[in-house]
């Protein structure tokens, strides 16, 4: 393994051990949930219930309680379809490029991003399922083969229609990222097997474990798998929104008759995606108490992607522009004037005030480090780019007879089965925290040694190793200028009992431990402990004091 450079900051924060992570990993398996997570959870759940009782609804009785008409044939239905399948392309292209890149701070985001994909995916396809009408002969369109038959003889479905080809996509895709998924957490299965004292909990997580038994055949088998499926999954990720972006782009109507939307649609895909993951680690990290892995730093890597994919989605907005007036086409000008100017200017307004404008406050490092920033534009992103989808669907139902132009007004069955949609999603994502490990956990021990807190520049602190008795003649850190009782103890709590010791400690590890404990530590900068405490462990107590005076008179940095 390669080393990591010194002055990079650490991916596992605290004084970790081997049997430290796989302690803190399964803990939710094992353990309570607290009361963040009840929280969470029943809020989650009273909407998913709503949802499920509007998808009853409408199955029921027809999509008559939508708000379609014979304008807008396509609606919420789609608009929610689309933006679902967008959130689920991100937690396949995090687990599988990143690995291909060999990027090490996929390890504590990638097992969650993964299943989110899956979840995502579900509830996306349950809009063409409901859109259908009669959902009980969805099946007909999986049985192109002449295996059904009605009064007219053997039913074909058309494959030279897109809608066909969103079938085969994702589910193909659906399929290989839930491979992937599993196959990663088959070493972790073992691991909770091997913990677990109920007789029926070891029961199902052997089975889950397909007899792993973790030797050296078994590990090389599971990297050469790991890497065939993300070089499979890797082209899916760009396949599959290319061709939902065809339902679209194949048609004759002016405003999706276009070229640009593969790549356009594949980088809001990757923008929207990556928004949701944000989201999910964020409450993750709180409800599951998984702070020292799931750092700030990881957050910071994700907000610069979202950066990137939404200066892309940006200039895809400005060449669909550009197109519509460069090509002289007065319909096609229409279709996006009318998206500025029409009646739907407001969505367009959210649109762009969303997506273009509200990711700029990441290029400011606070911004970009600070978690409840963080949460909020990751929220309003997606809020964004489903007011995007809406325009794209929506706006265009003014075609080529004016005759035609109609008004879409939701009911509140469409309201509820989309936010119920969330619900549901939540919930899921929320059980499934409590019944697998959302960390890769053998994973994130493969680089505690070169990324772990303690481990770079060379000075390995464990309390387990340099315990309280071994340093029985330990320091009073609150000779250092800046270090308080409660400070001291912090550092004790990262192993740092003497002069010596905080001299050598390097001083962005302590700011990211103060960072954690909250904003009333965010002012104090550590950048002078470590030579304050060199002069205090080498007793050169008049320099100290001399230089600790200029400090406070703000002479000195």
């Amino acid at each position: 393994m390669h080393k990591e450079s010194d002055i990079r900051q650490p991916l596992i924060f605290g004084d970790k051990s081997y049997k430290q992570i796989t302690d803190d990993v399964v803990k939710p398996v094992f353990g309570k949930a607290n009361k963040y997570w009840w929280i969470v959870f029943s809020l989650s759940a009273i909407i998913a219930v709503w949802g499920v009782g509007c998808i009853a609804y409408t199955i029921g009785t027809g999509i008559g309680v939508w708000g379609l008409n014979s304008t807008v044939g396509w609606a919420w239905d789609i608009t929610n379809f689309v933006w679902w399948v967008g959130i689920g392309h991100a937690g396949t292209l995090i687990s599988a490029v990143l690995l291909l890149f060999r990027q090490k701070w996929r390890m504590a985001i990638n097992r969650s991003a993964e299943a989110m994909t899956i979840f995502a995916v579900m509830m996306a396809g349950l809009f063409p399922l409901m859109h259908m009408g009669r959902i009980w002969n969805a099946h007909w369109i999986m049985m192109p083969f002449g295996i059904f038959k009605n009064q007219f003889g053997t039913l074909w479905v058309n494959f030279n229609s897109p809608l066909l080809w969103d079938v085969f996509a994702i589910s193909t895709y659906f399929s290989v990222s839930l491979v992937f998924w599993y196959i990663g957490l088959i070493p972790d299965f073992a691991t909770i097997r091997d913990r677990a004292v109920k007789p029926l909990q070891k029961k199902i997580y052997s089975i889950l474990s397909w007899g792993w038994t973790g030797n050296i055949k078994a590990w090389v088998r599971f990297e050469e798998i790991s890497l065939v499926l993300a070089g499979l999954a890797t082209p899916l990720v760009f396949s599959v929104h290319s061709i939902v972006s065809m339902d679209f782009a194949t048609s004759v109507i002016p405003g999706w008759h276009t070229t640009i939307f593969p790549p356009y649609f594949v980088a809001g895909a990757v923008f929207s995606g990556f928004a949701m993951v944000q989201t999910l680690m964020l409450t993750a990290r709180k409800v599951l108490n998984l702070e020292d892995y799931i750092t700030v730093k990881h957050h910071e890597y994700m907000n610069i992607v979202i950066v990137i994919t939404g200066s892309m989605v940006g200039v895809a907005y400005l060449s669909e522009l550009f197109i519509a007036w460069y090509s002289g086409v007065e319909y096609e000008t229409y279709a996006f004037l009318n998206r500025a100017r029409g009646p739907y200017w407001w969505a367009y307004l959210f649109m762009m005030s969303c997506n273009v404008i509200s990711p700029l406050i990441f290029f400011i490092k606070k911004a970009r480090r600070s978690l409840i920033i963080s949460f909020i534009i990751s929220i309003v992103v997606n809020i964004g780019m489903w007011f995007e989808r809406f325009v794209i669907i929506m706006s265009t139902a003014r075609d080529y007879l004016p005759s035609n132009w109609d008004m879409f007004h939701p009911t509140f069955v469409d309201i509820g089965i989309f936010i119920g949609t969330i619900g549901i999603f939540f919930t899921l994502f929320l059980l499934y925290a409590r019944t697998f490990p959302v960390l890769a956990l053998n994973e994130l021990k493969t680089i505690l040694k070169s990324s772990g807190n303690n481990y770079k520049n060379g000075t390995v602190i464990n309390p387990l190793i340099a315990s309280k008795p071994a340093y029985a003649n330990s320091d009073d850190l609150t000779k250092i200028e800046g270090i308080g009782p409660v400070i001291s103890g912090l550092l004790n709590e990262m192993g740092i009992y003497t002069f010596k010791q905080l001299s050598l400690i390097d001083p962005i590890n302590i700011k990211l431990k103060l960072d954690s404990q909250g904003s009333r530590f965010r002012t104090h900068e550590p950048k002078t402990w470590p030579n304050q405490a060199k002069m205090a462990n080498e007793q050169r107590w008049d320099e100290l004091k001399k230089w600790q005076d200029e400090l406070n008179g703000g002479k000195a940095n």
